[in-house]
């Protein structure tokens, strides 16, 4: 089967369309025909060997998807012929998949496969940020960084959909309307943001949602209110912070380490404890990714590049077999 591999991590540009064995599933796995897989900012890393999980050379790059079970073994919890979402960690540019039972997601009808491709990352990650670790009201207030991203823009969604007043952080007009459309109630741009939040809500926000890291670090525990929370959950900008605690100390802040992947080690059912919280939203189309550009297979390093440019809003994909 066809397959995205990386063989040097010299980056994106480098990765090859190659030839590989068909994966064959074990105990407790299914075989995945894959629809679409979508393309995340840990891909983009993993072609340079920057990602905290490191995989052997060669691989298969990819992190989720979205497909058809097309084998799955006596007991199983799923069929052959359901349509689901998975979210693997490698090998999902790919013709086939294997994935862990546990790493499945049944899609409701009303969802799909390109949408479904979209979520599984975004989706648990901005739900494991706000509902796990933040504890999120209905009425506090959210100001995401980096907010027409894909994980932006998932916690644009997720936020509005808890009932949150949702403010956006942009850098451009174009991104400044996708969010609107998403559900942010205020939208502010990346220059300036501090004063803007400032102006919208005088007395701070009750979490910041940040993804991007850099020099906005700092300003976004300015616009804190009282016992607010800033979420950390990368540094898209490249730079990593860091923060004198005295602000801490003074304003009752806290700063929150948000790691997904870390969190699901061990616990074999949090992911579908994670999905039956956020299905009724799914299905809803409340948590609907929207698709900045889809690439054929084929044009893989093409797809991912588009992340290194900062110019997504939405989500990229890659189509395998389709819909």
């Amino acid at each position: 089967m066809k397959a995205v591999h990386v063989t040097a991590l010299t980056g994106p540009d480098d990765v090859e369309i190659a030839e590989v064995d068909r994966p064959v599933p074990g105990e407790g796995q299914v075989l995945i025909e894959v629809a679409y897989a979508g393309v995340t900012f840990p891909e983009l890393l993993q072609t340079r060997g920057l990602y905290q999980t490191k995989h052997e050379l060669p691989f298969v790059l990819g992190s989720e998807a979205s497909g058809i079970v097309v084998e799955a073994g006596p007991g199983s919890r799923f069929a052959v012929g359901d349509r689901v979402a998975a979210i693997t960690g490698v090998g999902t540019f790919a013709e086939c998949l294997v994935a862990d039972e546990t790493q499945v997601m049944p899609l409701p009808d009303e969802v799909s496969l390109a949408s479904g491709a979209g979520m599984p990352m975004n989706v648990l990650t901005a739900d494991f940020a706000l509902r796990l670790r933040a504890n999120a009201q209905p009425g506090q207030s959210l100001l995401v960084h980096g907010a027409a991203g894909g994980l932006g823009s998932a916690s644009v969604q997720l936020g509005a959909a808890m009932g949150l007043t949702v403010i956006a952080v942009v850098s451009t007009e174009a991104k400044a309307e996708v969010v609107r459309e998403l559900g942010a109630r205020h939208v502010v741009f990346a220059e300036g943001f501090k004063d803007a939040v400032k102006e919208i809500l005088p007395g701070g926000v009750d979490y910041v949602f940040d993804p991007v890291g850099g020099d906005r670090f700092t300003d976004s525990t300015r616009v804190l209110a009282p016992f607010g929370r800033l979420l950390v959950l990368g540094f898209t900008a490249g730079e990593i912070p860091s923060i004198r605690v005295n602000r801490l100390l003074l304003k009752n802040i806290s700063v929150d380490g948000v790691a997904w992947g870390a969190a699901t080690h061990g616990d074999p059912n949090f992911i579908a404890r994670q999905w039956a919280a956020v299905r009724e939203h799914v299905a809803a189309g409340r948590l609907d990714p929207r698709i900045h550009a889809t690439y054929p297979l084929a044009k893989a390093a093409a797809a991912i590049k588009e992340l290194d440019e900062r110019t997504v809003m939405g989500k990229v994909l890659l189509e395998v077999a389709g819909e």
